[in-house]
């Protein structure tokens, strides 16, 4: 892909958002720079809205700041804690055994192989904390990054898997470690699931999902 066209499509996207703070902003200015806390909320977000794993994260680091206290809580108190977020049984069990490990290890792993051996962790997450924590080049595709790589026809794909591929073939190494981001922002403020606001995207006159008329 030209690297005029992605980067143009990426500011573009950004500018739009901030117009309406969505979550995964306000989740970034919150967790950045701590490899730990953005593990966790990735983990924790997969089938739940940001702004409601926001809350319980927060409210979940208030009590338990490291690993070690995290998974001291035990499976019943941390189930209470983190109600709300979905299959949070499931992920209670996940979380305890993921802290044990970060403890014994004495850091959140930086590489794709060992992050894949924590409980818990698929690749959408992995790929996620490379990118956020450790800067690397890598691409986390949720429901956002597909949806919208497939609508603006930038890849034709079924699966986020992929997705991923797809992407990382065609758009410039250093401008893959922000996709996730934008995308997910753009989803959350303008490109819906449903009912897309074409009417105030910026992209409407390239998009060949466009619901606007093109003359």
């Amino acid at each position: 892909m030209n690297e005029k066209r992605i980067a143009t499509i990426l500011k573009l996207m950004h500018c739009e958002a901030m117009k309406y703070n969505p979550p995964i902003f306000r989740v970034e200015n919150k967790i950045k720079g701590d490899p730990f806390k953005i593990l966790v909320f990735t983990m924790l977000s997969a089938r739940t809205r940001d702004e409601v794993t926001l809350d319980i994260v927060e409210k979940l680091f208030g009590i338990a700041k490291s690993p070690r206290e995290i998974h001291k809580l035990g499976k019943s108190k941390l189930e209470k804690i983190i109600f709300g977020i979905g299959f949070y049984r499931n992920k209670t069990k996940n979380l305890i055994e993921l802290s044990k490990s970060i403890e014994k290890r004495g850091s959140v792993p930086d590489t794709l192989e060992e992050l894949l051996l924590l409980p818990g962790v698929g690749r959408k997450t992995a790929n996620i904390v490379l990118a956020k924590a450790f800067g690397k080049n890598t691409l986390g595709v949720d429901i956002h990054v597909h949806r919208i790589s497939n609508r603006l026809g930038l890849v034709k794909t079924t699966k986020p898997v992929d997705t991923e591929d797809a992407l990382v073939k065609i758009i410039p190494k250093k401008y893959i470690r922000s996709i996730n981001s934008n995308f997910v922002a753009f989803g959350q403020s303008v490109c819906h699931p449903r009912n897309p606001s074409c009417h105030k995207c910026p992209l409407n006159k390239i998009c060949p999902s466009s619901t606007i008329q093109k003359h």
